[in-house]
């Protein structure tokens, strides 16, 4: 049972909530559920929980206020359920830190190949770092971290990455001065395909030029290349000191 992953469901349906803890068992996951952000807590603080499916609309403190203050503490990673027809909603979640959302009303095996993806993701090793035995990457006068998984600035100053920052940070500095276009991005980051109006990437890049401190409409390190896509300009190195 220890070995098993760990989800919680927050969500204040109950009948959601059982609906999901019963796949979710059912397939190979033990669940854990709670209603609001203070049962949700409770159970963060009592069990080591690998992923957090997370209902935007919640009663007292809403689900992008808890994906927030879960995303300033740990890069847990979260999965936001949000309401069909509310593209805001779901631009609002990412922007909030979290990795993937889905829309209501979904299937139950949709959702657990989500958490499936998601949990690929965050676990996988960079390619060829297994054997390399890289432990950070360095550029400009930045350092990203890959065992920790955050950021480091020259002074030392520690910059903290959710998992979908860190996943493509790590994949511009893996092709360092090659322009990647928005199908690209999303598919080495998230493993599924861009639709016409999804902005999941966009908004990623707007929040890691945040974290760098790289002007947004004169950026040093991540260019936009007009109709092309997106390229971080810049040498990478490797450094697998331990």
């Amino acid at each position: 049972m220890e070995n098993l992953t760990q989800i919680l469901v927050v969500d204040d349906d109950r009948e959601i909530r059982t609906l999901l803890a019963e796949y979710l068992d059912g397939n190979g996951f033990r669940t854990f559920t709670a209603s609001n952000g203070i049962d949700m807590r409770k159970v963060l603080d009592a069990n080591r929980i690998d992923l957090v499916v997370l209902d935007l609309t919640l009663p007292g403190e809403d689900g992008l206020t808890l994906c927030r203050n879960l995303r300033a503490q740990s890069s847990l990673p979260v999965i936001m359920l949000t309401a069909r027809g509310e593209p805001l909603d779901r631009i609002l979640g990412l922007e909030m830190g979290a990795d993937d959302y889905l829309a209501k009303p979904f299937e139950p095996r949709e959702l657990f190949a989500r958490i499936r993806s998601v949990l690929r993701r965050t676990n996988a090793l960079p390619p060829n770092m297994a054997t390399s035995e890289a432990r950070a990457m360095l550029f400009g006068n930045w350092k990203l971290d890959l065992m920790a998984r955050h950021l480091e600035a020259a002074d030392g100053t520690v910059v903290a990455l959710s998992g979908a920052e860190f996943r493509l940070l790590k994949v511009f500095l893996e092709h360092p001065n090659r322009v990647l276009n928005r199908d690209q991005l999303l598919e080495m980051t998230q493993g599924r395909e861009a639709d016409p109006f999804d902005r999941s990437v966009d908004i990623q890049i707007s929040r890691l030029r945040q974290k760098l401190a790289d002007d947004a409409r004169t950026p040093l390190l991540i260019k936009t290349v007009r109709n092309e896509g997106y390229v971080l300009s810049t040498t990478v190195t490797v450094d697998s000191q331990r």
